[in-house]
Order: C-alpha cells, then sequence, then structure tokens
C-alpha cells in the first residue's frame, strides 16, 4: 500500500475497485478493528495515525511513570493494609460475613461515589485537587494502629476506599489523555505494573513483621512512612505536568466512529459483562480468611500469598494490555474463565491450591486494572471522561459489592454454594462480552458500506 505524509499523519489506503462511494478514516489504534479485506468494493478505507514525536512520547512516558511512582508508594499503605485485613478483623472478634460486609461495602462505596466525583471532576476541570485530597486519605490507613475493635477498624477500611473514590476518576481520566501518545492498553498496563510493586511491598512488610514476631499493629505503623513519601511524590507529579489533557489534543488523532447509538449500546454491553464478571468475583479477604479458618496455610504465608497475587497482577497488567492494543477486547474472554477457575481451586484446603488461586486472582486483577479500564477511554470522549468513570466504576463496585454479600452468605452456610453461584456468573458473563464483539463487527460492516 502506498503510504503519504501529510503533515501529522501518516495516511495509509487500500485499492480502490470500481467507483469510489466513501472514505472511512480511522485511527491507528483502531486499525485492527477495521482490517482492509472487509471493504466492500467501491470503498475507500483510510488508517490515520500520529508521525512519530518523541518529544510527545517522553513526556508521556514520564508522567506515566511518575503517575506509577505515586500509586507504587500508595499501594505500599492501602495494598499493606488490605492484605491482612481479612486476619485482623477476625482476631477483632468479626466473623466471616462482616468480613466480606465490610470489603464489600468498602469496595462498593470505593466506586460508587465515582460517579459524582468523575462528574465534579469533569465540571470543574480540578482534576488534580481530587486526585491529591483523594490519596491524603490513605492515611486511614496507618491509623489502624489505634483501632481497640473491629467496628472502628472497619471505619477506617472504608475511610481509605472512599478517599480511593475521590481520586480515581480525576487519576484515570489524566491517564487516558496520555496514554493516547503511547497506546492505552501499554500505558495504562505499565501504570499497573509500577503500581504493583507498592502493591508487594506492602504485604512484604508484614511478612518480615510477622515473622520477626511483631503484631498487625506494629505493619500498620510502618505504612506511616510510605504515607510520608507518597504525598511528596504526588506534589512533584502535580508540579511536573498541572494540565496532562493536553495530550490528547497533542496527538492530532481523527477519529470516525458511524453514528453513536452503536457506540452506546456497546458500552452498555460492556457495563452489562463488568457486571457479570465482577458479581462473581471473590475478594481477597474472604480468600485469606478462608485460608486462616481452616489453617491452610500459617499466618506469615497469608501476606506472602497478597504479594505473588499482586506480583502476577503486574506481569498479567502489561501483557494483556499489549494484547489489548493488538487485538482489542476480545482478549477480555480470559477474564470470565480465571473467574471460574478460582472458587474450584481456591476452595480447597490444601497449600498448592490456595496458592494457585491466589496466583489466579492476581491474574484477573492485573486484566481489570489494565483492560477495563482502558477499554472505558476507547468507547468515550475526551471532554466527559472523568464522568464516564465515574458510571463505570459505579457498575464494577456495585456489582463487586453485591457480588461479595452473595458469596460471603453462602459461604457461611455451604463454600460449594459460593462456589457454584461464582461460577454461575461468570459463565453468564461470556455471551454479553461476544456480543460487544458482534457488536463491534457490525458498525465496522456499516461503517464501510
Amino acid at each position: 500500500m502506498p503510504a503519504i505524509k501529510v503533515h501529522l499523519f501518516t495516511i495509509t489506503c487500500g485499492p480502490v475497485e470500481g467507483q469510489l462511494s466513501r472514505v472511512f478514516i480511522l485511527h491507528a489504534d483502531d486499525w485492527y478493528r477495521y482490517p482492509l479485506d472487509t471493504a466492500p468494493s467501491g470503498s475507500l478505507v483510510c488508517m490515520t495515525s500520529p508521525l512519530p514525536d518523541p518529544e510527545k512520547r517522553r513526556l508521556a512516558y514520564r508522567l506515566i511513570i511518575l503517575f506509577g511512582i505515586v500509586a507504587m508508594f500508595g499501594d505500599i499503605v492501602y495494598e499493606g493494609g488490605r492484605s491482612v485485613s481479612g486476619p485482623f478483623l477476625f482476631t477483632l472478634g468479626a466473623s466471616a460475613f462482616m468480613v466480606a460486609f465490610v470489603a464489600g461495602l468498602g469496595e462498593f462505596l470505593g466506586y460508587a461515589i465515582r460517579i459524582a466525583t468523575g462528574y465534579l471532576a469533569d465540571r470543574s476541570r480540578q482534576y488534580w485537587a481530587f486526585m491529591i485530597a483523594g490519596y491524603l486519605m490513605i492515611g486511614a490507613i496507618p491509623l489502624l494502629v489505634l483501632a481497640g475493635s473491629w467496628e472502628i477498624a472497619a471505619l477506617l477500611l472504608i475511610a481509605e476506599r472512599i478517599g480511593k473514590a475521590v481520586r480515581s476518576p480525576a487519576k484515570d481520566a489524566m491517564l487516558s489523555h496520555v496514554t493516547s501518545a503511547v497506546g492505552r492498553g501499554w500505558g495504562f498496563g505499565l501504570h499497573e505494573a509500577l503500581d504493583q510493586i507498592g502493591a508487594i511491598a506492602g504485604p512484604l512488610l508484614f511478612v518480615l513483621a510477622l515473622a520477626a514476631g511483631g503484631s498487625y499493629r506494629g505493619g500498620f505503623a510502618l505504612l506511616a512512612v510510605p504515607f510520608a513519601i507518597l504525598i511528596l511524590v504526588l506534589i512533584i507529579a502535580w508540579r511536573s505536568m498541572p494540565d496532562p489533557a493536553g495530550f490528547e489534543g497533542m496527538a492530532g488523532q481523527v477519529t470516525v466512529r458511524p453514528g453513536g447509538e452503536p457506540g452506546r449500546k456497546q458500552l452498555w454491553l460492556y457495563g452489562m459483562f463488568t457486571a457479570l464478571t465482577m458479581a462473581g468475583f471473590i475478594v481477597f479477604p474472604l480468600l485469606a480468611f478462608h485460608f486462616k479458618a481452616f489453617s491452610i496455610i500459617p499466618d506469615a504465608d497469608i501476606p506472602a500469598f497478597y504479594a505473588i497475587a499482586m506480583a502476577v497482577d503486574a506481569i498479567v497488567a502489561l501483557l494483556t494490555g499489549k494484547a489489548y492494543d493488538r487485538y482489542g477486547i476480545t482478549i477480555l474472554v480470559i477474564m470470565p474463565l480465571l473467574g471460574m477457575l478460582i472458587p474450584l481451586i481456591a476452595f480447597s484446603h490444601s497449600y498448592t491450591a490456595a496458592l494457585a488461586g491466589s496466583v489466579l486472582w492476581g491474574a484477573s486483577m492485573g486484566m481489570q486494572e489494565a483492560i477495563l479500564r482502558a477499554a472505558v477511554a476507547d468507547f468515550t470522549p475526551p471532554g466527559g471522561r472523568g464522568f464516564a468513570y465515574g458510571i463505570f466504576n459505579t457498575i464494577y463496585g456495585g456489582a463487586w459489592f453485591a457480588g461479595s454479600i452473595v458469596i460471603g452468605a453462602l459461604y457461611t452456610v455451604n463454600v460449594l454454594y459460593a462456589a457454584g453461584f461464582m461460577v454461575l456468573l461468570q459463565c453468564a458473563a461470556v455471551p454479553v462480552l461476544l456480543e460487544v464483539v458482534r457488536e463491534q463487527r457490525r458498525e465496522r460492516t456499516g461503517a464501510v458500506a
């Protein structure tokens, strides 16, 4: 195919048979979704992509890495706390149902409130203010050292999740702008991989504290140090790039989607898929509760297993993020398959099965953090992306909360009931995702017709 360089774009055009009837312009990120051989006779299909801009890419990678470092220290704090939240609540007298309820409620509020914070971030354009305020609320985790009852501990854990609701839509919106310069799947995957360095280090603090004969409270006290560092790094990131939204304008992207309704239908189907697969996805505190309640693994190994899950999360985020940029949303079919395997393996009483279940749990989390978030940006325009992330995350968190309540209740009756519920929902999610893929193909066919 001939390539013609025009200003900021490289335009690649396919052969035309017969009389020209339509010109269809695609951004490079969408090219794999609209292969040239699907174009009917009489159509001209063109691909546009920005010419390489080393400076723009360098700035993009700089900000992605800074965001990743901030998230890394944040994860040292809150993932370290979450890795032992189930056993810690258990030692304070909480039941299995209350452990699942607190974890699920925290996740629900951490996502449901995002619909408001995302909307306010878009309206005010004060993305950095929301991000900084949300990260300050991570300070609730070190305060767990003062918790004298499971109720107080639960409130602090929930407060930290609310902080994530405050910062996440603004952060994801800014990140979606920046990653447009390097590939959204890869950009979100790289951010997630850096994020998981902290997710590994945090639980390891508790491994060292417990192995040395310390207590959960001693581990929480140690988390005050990375909390102070994350605030410092966050200020540096803010001073480095006060307006990340400019990246998407710099990219010079040209994207033509044929009509608003097909894309909207895909987005709602995508939300339905997310709701089903998350409602059937277990929270790690309940897994950790299962490991401790049946004495499957030593206490010191529980945060170690969580750290292993976070390492798998990082690797899978990079691999599947790159795969998403190449193959599209079809790659998400792996998520419900993992969701089916987790309860079947992790709910056994074997040490090896517990480890394997934790690894699968981490792999699923990696896909959620990289691809689920990246796809939302590809479905929505730049101007309302904070609100779009808020809506999406409300669906995500609401489904996870509702599912956690049901799973926790079923677990108290019989572990097999809980496992069966999770497998059933994951099976239901697969045809919904396939319908999203079919809708994309119909859109493609209509676009080039």
